[in-house]
C-alpha cells in the first residue's frame, strides 16, 4: 500500500522551530513531486512549501518565506519542513502529498498531488 506519513508536529512557543518529516511507505519518493500544505480550523488548505522531484526546484508561500526550508533525504526516503520562527498563525494541521510525475517541477494546487498523508497539528501558542 502506498502511502506518506507525517510526523514532528506538536507544541511550540512562539519564535521556536519545529521540523516535520514526510516518510513514504511502498515507494521511494525519487519520482515523485512533495508538496506540504496546512489547513487551520474554519480555513481552506493552503499549500506551504513544494520540492521537486530531484529537489532543485522548490517554493514557498510568501508567509513563511525566509523562515520555512523544504528538503529531502534519498537514502531515507523522507522530505523535511524544518520550520524557524514560528508564529501564532503557523498553527494548523500540516499535510504532505506525493505526485509522481516525470517534470522537475512544483506545483501549487492540492489537485496536483495524489497521495496525502493524515496529518500532523502543529500548534503554536505561548
Amino acid at each position: 500500500q502506498l502511502q506518506v506519513v507525517e510526523s514532528g508536529g506538536g507544541l511550540v512557543q512562539p519564535g521556536g522551530s519545529l521540523r516535520l518529516s514526510c516518510a513514504a511507505s511502498g515507494f521511494t519518493l525519487d519520482d515523485y513531486r512533495i508538496g506540504w500544505f496546512r489547513q487551520a480550523p474554519g480555513r481552506e488548505r493552503e499549500g506551504v512549501s513544494c520540492i521537486s522531484r530531484s529537489g532543485g526546484v522548490t517554493t514557498y508561500v510568501e508567509s513563511v518565506k525566509g523562515r520555512f526550508t523544504v528538503s529531502r533525504d534519498t537514502g531515507k526516503n523522507t522530505v523535511y519542513l524544518q520550520m524557524n520562527s514560528l508564529k501564532p498563525e503557523d498553527t494548523a494541521i500540516y499535510y504532505c502529498a506525493a505526485r509522481r510525475t516525470w517534470l522537475d517541477l512544483c506545483a501549487p494546487g492540492t489537485s496536483d498531488y495524489t497521495y496525502w498523508g493524515q496529518g500532523t497539528q502543529v500548534t503554536v501558542s505561548s
